[in-house]
């Protein structure tokens, strides 16, 4: 079986989640600028056994797709085309930027931690494919 990796997307920064080998936890895993996303998915795929990759989904308040959703379309074709037995699936990802900076906060990180947009990135990537998990993968 193998990991499952999820994407927060955004065209500066990329926040990328994985599982572990039994897909029971999602953990950050990095950050990387949106232009540079398919170069490592490629490099991370083929050192890892990875069966799923989840993107977010960006959604607004009524459901309707977001202004991302329209950036996102095509980098999904792209990864279609150069890693072609990797199924990607989608998730909704509202609120989860809030939800990732309150997390960080009762960790107990730093306020210099947070500020660092990638880690709210990295954060929010984790909770995507954890709520993923618990709902998709039974």
């Amino acid at each position: 079986m193998g990991r499952i990796l999820a994407i927060d997307y955004g065209s500066k920064r990329c926040g990328i989640a994985v599982t572990d080998e039994l897909r029971i936890i999602a953990s950050p895993l990095d950050t990387v600028h949106g232009k540079d996303l398919i170069d490592f998915l490629k490099n991370y795929c083929s050192q890892n056994k990875v069966d799923v990759i989840v993107f977010g989904k960006p959604v607004d308040m009524s459901g309707k797709p977001s202004e991302t959703e329209k950036q996102i379309i095509p980098v999904i074709n792209q990864i279609k085309k150069v890693i072609p037995e990797i199924e990607i699936d989608r998730w909704d990802e509202r609120f989860t930027s809030k939800m990732a900076t309150k997390a960080m906060i009762e960790a107990g990180s730093k306020k210099s931690d947070r500020k660092i947009k990638g880690n709210i990135d990295k954060v929010s990537a984790a909770i995507i494919l954890q709520d993923y998990l618990t709902y998709k993968i039974k």
